[in-house]
């Protein structure tokens, strides 16, 4: 299954990724696999353990929600899906406004 508006896959885990967060808690809500290519196909990560403590205190402390995280394996390959829910009131990150369309994320801007 290939990515779309409610799906997102990254092959690691990069702070980066709280954008995403970020843009699904500010439109229909969403999934974000880490361990995962392109088309869904599992790659597997490393540390799992750690980044399931981890990666919920980034949300927290960054976006101030809370998301759902599950641990999934796959012929040996383990991968992180994160399960975010859809806000009623504004998400931001670091003061910046991200929004999830199609299978892209948008920073918004003036008064969007």
């Amino acid at each position: 299954m290939s990515e779309k508006q409610n799906i997102e896959y990254k092959q690691s885990w990069h702070d980066d990724h709280l954008k995403w967060i970020c843009g699904f808690a500010n439109a229909q809500g969403g999934k974000i696999c880490i361990g995962k290519d392109d088309e869904g196909n599992f790659v597997g990560i490393k540390g799992v353990k750690k980044l399931l403590e981890t990666i919920p205190l980034k949300i927290q402390n960054h976006l101030g929600i809370i998301c759902d995280l599950n641990a999934l394996i796959d012929n040996d390959q383990e991968c992180i899906e994160i399960i975010v829910h859809p806000y009623l009131v504004p998400i931001s990150l670091r003061g910046r406004y991200y929004y999830r369309s199609g299978s892209v994320k948008t920073e918004l801007k003036g008064i969007e």
